[in-house]
């Protein structure tokens, strides 16, 4: 395939892998990378820059094929060392970095003196093409479908990517509701050059989840996600199990809840935790409303092959409703 995407990325599929704290690991990059999309690592999953460093090193040992870095910035009281994981980034010789969360302005002019492609992921259009204008190379677009942080606009995909297409100069990606050929074909046809999949890698051979994990995502259907945080403006789609239900019992409550009264069910170690052990109940599961199309745990070339073949097949098929002219 050629699109904007693969030419920018040097990549043979507009595929991307999506960011995922504690799973964008070696492991599952190399693998996307390997199968001819982007596989991408999750910065703030290694626990210090030098941590990151040994990551990426550990990654190149498993692929010679592009793989990127995804880097989210967000507001904290004690935020972790962002400049320190991006000259890891640096020394560790990423052309390609994916920038989520606040804006990557601070870093924009390091990145690019370096020659680092960056990718930065939106929620809206008005925050794309604030990114444009601050010099990103692409943008990919979450719709409302995405597991994470949908944004508090509630636009999906079908509405955000036209949108998106008509207003940008620069290439966008599509995000969020695409786990099939035909989902990628219908965001070319949309106007993306490309695709990003964060549960559909989840449920694969080489993602670093525990089988039971795995296996609850095949078994739920579409309407197994849970938004949470949505009184305090932070809304975030997971799987549906009890911590989440709890939480969100918490949040509508009479009266309301802080955010310290639910941080305990929150904490990042906890849902680190629960996706190694197989707890399915134990933490924070992500997960967005493509689970409804996920049937099954292949490898990432069996994925990805799987989805440029269905992609082909499904825009032929479209162009068979028009009379030859």
């Amino acid at each position: 395939m050629k699109t904007r995407i693969t030419e920018l990325l040097g990549i043979r599929y507009p595929i991307i892998q999506g960011g995922m704290q504690w799973v964008g690991r070696a492991e599952l990059a190399a693998a996307v990378s390997n199968a001819g999309g982007l596989g991408i690592l999750t910065a703030l999953t290694q626990q210090t820059p030098e941590a990151l460093r040994e990551e990426i090193a550990r990654t190149r040992t498993m692929t010679d094929r592009p793989f990127g870095v995804n880097l989210t910035i967000l507001p904290a009281v004690k935020p972790p060392p962002y400049a320190e994981y991006v000259q890891a980034i640096l020394d560790g010789g990423i052309r390609i970095v994916e920038t989520a969360g606040n804006s990557p302005r601070d870093f924009i002019d390091q990145f690019k003196a370096q020659g680092v492609k960056i990718v930065h992921k939106c929620t809206t259009v008005r925050h794309a093409l604030s990114a444009e204008r601050n010099g990103v190379d692409a943008v990919s677009i979450d719709g409302f479908e995405c597991a994470g942080h949908p944004g508090e606009d509630d636009v999906p995909g079908l509405v955000l990517l036209p949108i998106a297409a008509r207003a940008l100069r620069i290439p966008i990606i599509a995000s969020g509701g695409i786990a099939d050929g035909r989902g990628m074909a219908a965001a070319l046809a949309l106007g993306a050059e490309g695709v990003n999949m964060g549960t559909r890698f989840c449920v694969t051979q080489e993602a670093p989840i525990h089988y039971n994990i795995k296996q609850a995502l095949v078994a739920a259907s579409e309407r197994d996600t849970k938004l949470m945080f949505r009184t305090m403006k932070n809304t975030a789609r997971v799987f549906r199990n009890a911590i989440s239900e709890e939480v969100v019992a918490t949040e509508n409550r009479p009266g309301g809840c802080q955010f310290e009264d639910i941080r305990p069910l929150v904490a990042g170690v906890r849902g680190r935790a629960a996706l190694e052990a197989g707890e399915v109940n134990g933490g924070v599961i992500s997960a967005g409303q493509c689970i409804g199309l996920i049937d099954d745990v292949p490898t990432c070339a069996e994925l990805i092959e799987r989805l440029v073949r269905e992609c082909r097949e499904h825009l032929d098929r479209a162009r068979g409703y028009f009379d030859s002219p």
